[in-house]
């Protein structure tokens, strides 16, 4: 959950490796470090700093030289955030650098061996295990340094070294943790996000886990952690370095938020059979044969996309007819699961390289299971291990709470939905009838933002509450989980989702005018039941935001939402919310891109 940048060439590269940094800061954002050499350079130079990329920055020296050099931000997860504590680490002999993501699981024990053969260690990181061991390696090539010392490591990696007797190469390796490579005209990148590289080069190359790499000024070659060389041949990524702009927003969120239509105009093109009234979904592999023998569907995701997948299970039961429910990967992995030859895996990712997500992606090939990706990176981890799936197509996305990849990959199940529906028993009218509601969306989304200037003054006046209560009943409680997750993350307001079914049964002893609620109430068959439960809350003097396609007389007030098909309804509705969170966290001053504690892909434990 951290970022890494590397770069070997001709240019002065401290300012190279700082602007990559601040690409990638989403990913972490705790403290930073730099390392620098050059062929004329004796030796490596080192400055790091507790706090933002800026906070680095303005302690690197004017003369910072070097054509040489890796760099690191960092979110912490051994040891708390410090100058020492910061990535890269260094040897006690200043010859071997390295910056790392992941968890080092067995670090204790190593340490605990190193430090009986006398060794000093100066931080509180698993990472500097890992300089000790390369450092103290008797190998003759760096490359062999490295190997020999992830052979004893247990765990996760995404690694990049430097020592200073090899000065005209950087040898990286991953496992579990993202590693690209970036290929230039006489120079090489690395970073563990195309982020980092795409305003120098969209030619790139991903390793897989288990595999190395060596960077020269003029060549790159991988190979495996075993020796044994492999075959890498650079692909072209669809992202411009515009997409990682601002443009002109306060925020990355609230320009992302501003995305969504065009985002999911993008994630529809191309891909509706107006013919058949279904949807053209190549990359499944996914014959209609195999299809009809799908008898039941598991999603898997984490945090958002988890809530995306609830809305996508309830989806694919309503118009596929085939059984279907969402489960937090994080806890399938560790539950022994009965993994079922008729059951559909579905695993779910904005970055791809989401960790439990990938060990439940392998777990589940290990044992035989048929597995969809649901992502939103071109060749990221989880896309490569599946047997087939979906892109989202939402561009990149910067701030670390996720607003158009959730609005996307919702769509994309919708389009899964409605594909695995007309393979089976929805009717050419029902198909019809999602379509247009399909095509609807882009304009729908564009009415919503129109009406941000009246959800930001209702931000105003929640951004006093200390809890609020969020529910929905069925296809309105996802969405109330989603809003209740976005306002805890960005503006630290603490927030509960429960199923509106579920008030009598022990969340009306919450009810009280400083806890508000706000009520997800759709405008379909359970209507009134929705409204019941807004008249319950309303007796116990309870204050009332209801999200809805009418005005609800027992809500104190309500966003209005573009009503579009029952099924496609909850992919609106969470809009609003989005803007809600938003504006809470700014009245209350918040780092809207960068919450605390946060960071944008958990790739590890």
């Amino acid at each position: 959950m951290c970022g890494i940048v590397g770069y070997i060439g001709k240019r002065d590269v401290a300012p190279l490796l700082l602007e990559g940094l601040q690409r990638l800061e989403y990913r972490g954002y705790d403290s930073a470090g730099i390392v620098v050499t050059s062929p004329k350079t004796a030796g490596l130079r080192m400055v790091k700093a507790k706090g933002r990329v800026r906070d680095l920055e303005a302690k690197v020296p004017a003369r910072f030289k070097g054509t040489t050099g890796i760099a690191h931000t960092r979110w912490a997860t051994h040891g708390a955030p410090s100058d020492v504590n910061a990535h890269p680490h260094m040897s006690a002999d200043l010859k071997v650098a390295v910056v790392h993501n992941g968890i080092i699981d067995n670090a204790s024990d190593l340490r605990r061996k190193l430090e009986a053969d006398g060794v000093e260690f100066l931080s509180e990181t698993d990472t500097e295990v890992l300089v000790h061991l390369v450092a103290r390696s008797q190998a003759e090539k760096l490359e062999d340094k490295v190997r020999e010392a992830l052979r004893v490591i247990e765990g996760t990696y995404g690694i990049a070294v430097m020592h200073a007797d090899f000065n005209d190469r950087i040898v990286v390796a991953r496992n579990g943790s993202p590693v690209v490579l970036g290929i230039g005209e006489k120079e090489m990148f690395v970073a563990s996000d195309i982020a980092a590289l795409v305003t120098h080069t969209r030619q790139i190359v991903t390793l897989d886990d288990g595999e190395m790499a060596t960077l020269k000024a003029d060549d790159f070659r991988t190979y495996t952690t075993e020796g044994t060389r492999t075959t890498a041949e650079p692909t072209t990524v669809e992202w411009e370095a515009a997409s990682y702009d601002m443009g002109g927003h306060d925020t990355y969120m609230h320009k992302e938020i501003h995305e969504q239509a065009d985002a999911v105009d993008r994630v529809l093109r191309g891909r509706i059979d107006d013919r058949f009234s279904t949807v053209h979904l190549g990359g499944l592999n996914l014959d209609a044969r195999e299809a009809r023998q799908i008898r039941r569907v598991k999603i898997l995701g984490c945090g958002t996309s988890y809530h995306a997948g609830m809305i996508g299970a309830q989806m694919i039961e309503e118009l596929a007819r085939i059984p279907a429910d969402a489960e937090p990967a994080s806890e399938f992995r560790y539950r022994n699961a009965v993994v079922d030859p008729d059951t559909l895996y579905i695993a779910v990712s904005q970055s791809g390289e989401t960790y439990d997500v990938l060990a439940a992606v392998q777990e589940l090939k290990r044992k035989g299971a048929r597995v969809l990706g649901v992502v939103n990176v071109v060749g990221s981890a989880i896309a490569r291990e599946a047997d087939g799936g979906i892109y989202v197509h939402a561009g990149p996305e910067v701030c670390v709470v996720s607003t158009k990849c959730f609005t996307n990959t919702t769509v994309a199940f919708a389009l899964l939905a409605l594909h695995l529906g007309r393979t089976r028993d929805l009717s050419v009218r029902d198909g019809k009838r999602i379509i247009e509601g399909l095509r609807r969306l882009p304009a729908q989304i564009a009415e919503i933002l129109k009406g941000e200037e009246e959800i930001k003054e209702l931000a105003e006046q929640f951004a006093e509450a200390r809890s609020m209560l969020f529910i929905g009943r069925v296809r309105g409680y996802p969405v109330a989980r989603e809003a209740s997750l976005k306002l805890k993350e960005v503006s630290y307001i603490h927030a509960e989702a429960y199923p509106a079914s579920e008030l009598k049964h022990g969340p009306l002893a919450l009810i009280e005018p400083a806890l508000p609620t706000v009520a997800i109430v759709p405008d379909d068959d359970l209507l009134e039941k929705n409204r019941a439960a807004l008249e319950e809350i309303k007796a116990r003097s309870g204050r009332i935001l209801a999200v809805a396609h009418q005005d609800q007389e027992k809500a104190d007030q309500t966003i209005i939402v573009p009503k579009n098909e029952d099924e496609l309804d909850p992919i609106l509705m969470g809009i609003p919310l989005q803007l809600l969170a938003y504006y809470t966290a700014k009245s209350l001053g918040r780092d809207i891109d960068k919450p605390r504690n946060l960071a944008k892909s958990v790739t590890v434990e």
